[in-house]
């Protein structure tokens, strides 16, 4: 998974950084609330870990202004000095998910994090997934399209599993590499795009099969579920002669 910490203490976040490093995740660590904020508009995480109290800004008014401002649904915990019953109210009714009172002792971060992340992405936890006529088989790294062996790729693979098991959230186009070519592996500009354009094919990523991979400029792509009869009756509505 791929999360982001915000802390201005250095030793707080490399704390957090080596403890998600250690669970296998990716960590992208902030100081400060407007790095982080900017950061946000062009890439796309799994989880965000939170500080309170910060030079900028405090960690309530950046949970606010992802929710209302950039409408994710982002798991959020809030890692803090604060302890009152009254910070933990504020705190979740800004639009944080969990919180969690420093000293950060290692176990406790790692069980919340296992639990926020599960609940946020069950497709992730499941064994086999199947949407709709597409069957994921994690053991054997298959696909089968209408019961039917799909031919892919390594990446391939992973690039669909990843846009499955995230359906209908838009994933930055560096998101997508991280997940699937690794951190800090070396990939051709556009390889992703060659990906996302066999897949389409391949995998014939249409509304009559019930989903859209679509191409967000500047930002990533998206896969959605879309409701193939809704779309032909409002189509055969549209088409009636007047």
């Amino acid at each position: 998974m791929r999360i982001a910490a915000l802390d201005d203490e250095a030793v707080q976040l490399d704390l957090i950084r080596h403890t998600m490093e250690g669970m296998g995740h990716e960590c992208h660590g902030f100081s400060d609330g407007k790095t982080l904020l900017r950061d946000l508009r062009q890439q796309t995480y799994d989880l965000l870990i939170l500080d309170w109290t910060l030079p900028d800004v405090q960690g309530p008014r950046v949970v606010r202004w992802i929710r209302e401002d950039l409408s994710s649904r982002i798991p959020i915990l809030f890692v803090t000095n604060r302890r009152e019953e009254k910070d933990m109210v504020e705190g979740l009714a800004a639009g944080a998910d969990d919180f969690m009172v420093k000293p950060i002792r290692v176990a406790e971060l790692q069980a919340r994090v296992h639990a926020l992340l599960r609940r946020s992405y069950p497709a992730q936890h499941d064994a086999d997934l199947i949407f709709g006529a597409y069957h994921f088989v994690p053991a054997t790294r298959s696909l089968r399209v209408h019961g039917t062996l799909a031919e892919l790729s390594h990446r391939e693979y992973e690039l669909a599993l990843f846009l499955f098991q995230n359906l209908g959230r838009l994933l930055s186009r560096e998101h997508l590499r991280e997940a699937v070519w690794g951190v800090g592996a070396e990939s051709p500009s556009r390889s992703l795009d060659t990906h996302v354009s066999r897949l389409r094919v391949k995998l014939d990523l249409m509304p009559s099969n019930g989903f859209l991979l679509s191409a967000v400029y500047g930002l990533g792509y998206r896969l959605e579920s879309i409701d193939a009869n809704l779309l032909s009756s409002l189509y055969n509505s549209t088409s009636q002669p007047e």
